[in-house]
Parts: C-alpha cells; sequence; structure tokens
C-alpha cells in the first residue's frame, strides 16, 4: 500500500502550518476593505527582446510572479501570464494593469516551465498553450496539476511532490519545495491540487523561486537542504490586510527576513505591481520593501525589485556578492 504523504490526506493537501482564515474571514474581509490606489492603466513600452541564451544566470521581469531565468544555456519561465485578466472569463476577474514588460512574440526559445500551483495569476492556461504550441516547454508543477493541463492539451508535463527532485538535464535538477498557501480554481477544488516553489540547481548556481507563499517554517527547511542560493525570487505583494493576508501571501518586510534566513546572496521580489488582489496600493509593496530594506543590515548580500522589462546578471559563485549591501529599487 502506498504511504500518502504527511501533507496529503487523500483528498486535500495541506500546509505545514494550518490555515485558520476560511470562508468568515473571507466574508469579514470583503464585508471592511480599505483597497489602496491602483492606476486604471499604466502605458508603457514594453522591454527589449531578452538574449536568446545565457550561460551565466541571468534574470528578467516580465510582471507579477512570471520572469525569465536564463542559466548555462537553458530558458526558464516562471508562472507565465500573458493574459489580459486573471480569471476564467474574458469579461470579468483581476485585470492587469500595465502591459507585460516582455512580448508574448519576442520571448527567445523556452525550454522549461515552473508553475507553482493552479491559481489563475499563477497558471494562465492561454498562455501556457501557446507557449506548448510554440516552444514545446517541458512543464514542472505540484501533484494533481496534470489532468487539469491535460484537458487543454498541454502536454509533457512533470508533477512533483514537495522534496521531489527530476532532472531536467544531466547537469540541471528540479526539485519542488514547500510553500504557505492553497490552491483551486473553484470553492469546490480548494486544496486538491498541490501548491509549490521551485529550487533550480546546477553545478555553479542555485536559484529558488518562491511562487506564491506566506512565512512559514518552510523557509528554514529550505536554507538547511540548500545552504548556497545564488538567487532567490520571493513575493512581496498582495499583503493586506495582514491579519488575512499574511496566512498565504508574504508581506515585504517578511520577504527580507525570508531573505536572510534563506542567506541568499541575492533576492528578486515578485507579485507587485499587476494585478490588484488585495488591499495594497500598486506601489505599495515596493515602497514598504524600500523602507524596510534601508533599516536593515543585509549582511553583504543584495535584495531588489527589477522593473518591468528590466533584465540583469547575477554574479556567479565564486565571485559572490561583497562588501556593504545594496539596494536597487
Amino acid at each position: 500500500m502506498q504511504t500518502l504523504p504527511s501533507h496529503f490526506d487523500g483528498k486535500r493537501f495541506r500546509n505545514l502550518n494550518p490555515r485558520r482564515n476560511r470562508y468568515g474571514a473571507l466574508l469579514r474581509w470583503l464585508l471592511s476593505r480599505q483597497p489602496g490606489t491602483w492606476r486604471p492603466w499604466i502605458d508603457v513600452q514594453p522591454g527589449l527582446p531578452p538574449l536568446r541564451s545565457s550561460e551565466r544566470l541571468r534574470i528578467t521581469f516580465v510582471n507579477h510572479a512570471t520572469f525569465l531565468l536564463q542559466l548555462d544555456g537553458l530558458n526558464i519561465l516562471t508562472d507565465p501570464i500573458w493574459s489580459e485578466r486573471a480569471s476564467p472569463v474574458s469579461w470579468a476577474g483581476p485585470r492587469r494593469r500595465r502591459p507585460p514588460g516582455i512580448r508574448l512574440q519576442d520571448l527567445p526559445p523556452i525550454d522549461l516551465v515552473l508553475v507553482s500551483h493552479d491559481h489563475y495569476d499563477h497558471m494562465d492556461i492561454p498562455t501556457l498553450r501557446w507557449l506548448a504550441c510554440e516552444h514545446h516547454p517541458t512543464i514542472y508543477t505540484g501533484l494533481n496539476n496534470a489532468r487539469l493541463l491535460a484537458r487543454h492539451r498541454i502536454c509533457n508535463v512533470v508533477e512533483l511532490d514537495w522534496w521531489q527532485e527530476a532532472a531536467a538535464r544531466s547537469d540541471m535538477w528540479i526539485t519542488a519545495v514547500p510553500a504557505q498557501h492553497f490552491s483551486g480554481r473553484t470553492p469546490l477544488q480548494t486544496d486538491k491540487t498541490l501548491w509549490c516553489g521551485f529550487v533550480v540547481q546546477t553545478d555553479d548556481s542555485t536559484v529558488y523561486f518562491a511562487g506564491d507563499t506566506g512565512a512559514g517554517p518552510h523557509i528554514g527547511q529550505i536554507a538547511r537542504r540548500f545552504p548556497e542560493i545564488d538567487l532567490a525570487i520571493l513575493p512581496i505583494g498582495a499583503f493586506r490586510p495582514e491579519w488575512f493576508m499574511g496566512e498565504v501571501h508574504m508581506s515585504p518586510r517578511e520577504a527580507v527576513d525570508a531573505h536572510l534566513a534563506l542567506r541568499a546572496h541575492a533576492t528578486v521580489a515578485s507579485h507587485f505591481g499587476t494585478f490588484c488582489l488585495a488591499d495594497d496600493g500598486q506601489d505599495e509593496a515596493v515602497e514598504v520593501l524600500r523602507d524596510t530594506l534601508s533599516h536593515t543590515d543585509l549582511r553583504g548580500t543584495e535584495f531588489f525589485a527589477l522593473d518591468f522589462g528590466e533584465g540583469r546578471d547575477l554574479p556567479a559563485r565564486a565571485a559572490s556578492i561583497v562588501g556593504p549591501e545594496r539596494m536597487a529599487l
């Protein structure tokens, strides 16, 4: 008889720290919302087309939790979304407030895609279907997600449990790691698929993509399993009100604490400025991050937010960041 993982009861997955806020708390929030300011639309030109490949570790911010990671000649997308709305329908649901920082047609050949969970702002079926048709990447995601993707003719999917590792190439390994979140594209599907982050390792680099997560004991577990993280991608947005959102979304201050706990050489901020999903304003997450960093000793490391469409090379492990901390916001 197959032994079930401790975070699965046979029907639903669960967090290391069980969630307390359910539908009653959701109703309380909806009835007492104090949303921050979001501009109806920011009309900006996309960034320049990215490099076709890079042997170095390079990261480009597209929008929300979508990044282009380039390392050792491979191109990896995280939680890709180019759709107008993070929604099951085209006429309702959270609408993007600015265009993606990189045009979909300007992407280099995509080899791998990491999908952290099935929420519409992270598992965007139209984008994934386009990528599957045009680029034929291997898609890595948590348990029980392949069935949904297959219904939309999105194949070549590798499902992973927490701490399960897969070889993307003979010299590249992808490990699914825990996150503090939840799943479900409808209320009836809550927690029936697994949410996760990912660690991508090569001989020269280790990258941690947290996906969508609140703070929790998984951060310490990941730090112990992966003591040399060159780059972490941590969410900072959709954090207010913290009494409600804190179970599933990091605040900027918690992201800085996580960066220090992970001992990452560099961390880039994600999950802000594209979709209005909570009560923090469009610029608030980055502003709070900037204020937090101004009062924090980063111990010779770096935490920064990229502009939409901006790319940056990261130093090789042998030339890790030294000297006073740098803040690029």
